[in-house]
């Protein structure tokens, strides 16, 4: 195990999950009822051998920070791991200066602190499963400077539009990174995970700073592609970028769909998230549950199909939840009928009979309305 350190980065510029967004970030999103988005790059690194990690916040910091808390059950709570929440001075929400570079600056002492030779930078945003160590060995093996963690598609035209890609070479090494807009099937998805020495990445922000007080990590490392050796490596298995909402519903319903699981979690790779005391949920006679994924606590006497019920919900008797994501503590009333909707936690939905939704374009319901 080579000594490295860990970064969880914010989202970029140009992601915003409308709803949603509007009371938490990225990172802290539900995600399949049960984790938050964060919980897999920092599993990924504990379970890579990475127990001191930095967490970096731009907004709206309370949920994560309560969901995150000392880091301790994400199992690197020994004598030297340590998990740090890092904020950016820049207090502007919609800054143009308000980037990550900016975020490493107000905090490079931190940086310089750790003890590591290398660094792992990972997304709050993507879902997907990644052993960061070997990540590591076959950066030091290609003897590169950077390595850049990408995923093969062949739906970029009408998926990721909001992730940047990478044109390789023929030996792997990253020719430009630009944004996908959509013209071609297959990319190069650009994961937004870099490998990299410590004292390379201090310089690359101090060469930020002085190049432009707008520029982004992915904005200097693009500047520096003529000059060192960046190299990307694939990654196999199930990936999903939260980029905007459509992609957050999407990668949530796609998890019923049993292989896809398969590719995402490990009985040897855990995904930590905080738990809660909960007692089972609880079905009754009437209740009529198929290819569904329902948390702890909930009850259930209607009919759910196709849909991701988070802990603590009651859907009662004649209800109907078909292709939507319930969030927690949500109760859906007697005869209620909600397709392809995302509901968000503490909703009543008791007066309205029918929240039907086009499948193209799933609706949202507001955190703590009652309709």
């Amino acid at each position: 195990m080579v000594k490295a350190f860990g970064i969880v980065n914010f989202s970029g510029k140009q992601i915003y999950v409308e709803g949603l967004e509007e009371f938490r970030p990225i990172g802290s999103f539900s995600f399949l009822g049960r984790y938050r988005a964060i919980d897999f790059p920092i599993s990924n690194m504990s379970n890579s051998g990475i127990d001191r990690i930095q967490v970096y916040i731009r907004r709206k910091p309370r949920s994560l920070i309560e969901h995150l808390g000392t880091g301790r059950h994400y199992s690197i709570n020994s004598k030297r791991g340590k998990l740090q929440i890092l904020f950016s001075e820049n207090g502007s929400e919609n800054s143009i200066y308000n980037t990550d570079i900016a975020a490493f600056r107000d905090n490079l002492e931190n940086i310089r602190k750790m003890h590591n030779e290398y660094v792992v930078i990972a997304p709050s945003y993507m879902i997907y499963r990644q052993d960061f160590d070997s990540l590591i060995q076959t950066h030091i093996t290609t003897e590169a400077d950077i390595t850049l963690l990408y995923h093969s598609v062949d739906n970029a035209k009408d998926a990721f539009l909001n992730c940047n890609a990478l044109n390789l070479n023929k030996q792997k090494g990253v020719l430009s990174i630009e944004q996908n807009h959509g013209n071609a099937k297959n990319r190069n998805i650009f994961m937004d995970t870099y490998v990299m020495k410590k004292e390379l990445l201090i310089d690359l922000i101090e060469k930020a700073q002085k190049t432009s007080s707008m520029y982004s990590l992915l904005d200097i490392v693009s500047a520096e592609l003529a000059e060192l050796d960046i190299r990307g490596v694939s990654h196999r298995g199930y990936f999903a970028a939260l980029t905007d909402f459509n992609s957050y519903y999407h990668a949530n319903l796609s998890l019923i769909n049993y292989k896809n699981t398969q590719s995402l979690f490990d009985e040897d790779w855990p995904i930590y998230t905080r738990t809660n005391d909960s007692c089972p949920t609880r079905y009754f006679e009437s209740a009529d549950v198929r290819s569904s994924v329902v948390s702890n606590g909930c009850l259930i006497e209607g009919t759910v199909e196709n849909s991701i019920v988070g802990r603590g919900c009651v859907i009662k008797k004649d209800a109907v939840v078909r292709n939507s994501i319930i969030l927690s503590d949500t109760i859906v009333g007697e005869g209620i009928h909600v397709e392809n909707q995302v509901v968000d936690k503490h909703t009543r939905l008791i007066h309205v009979k029918e929240l039907v939704a086009d499948p193209e374009k799933p609706g949202y319901i507001r955190r703590g309305d009652t309709l």
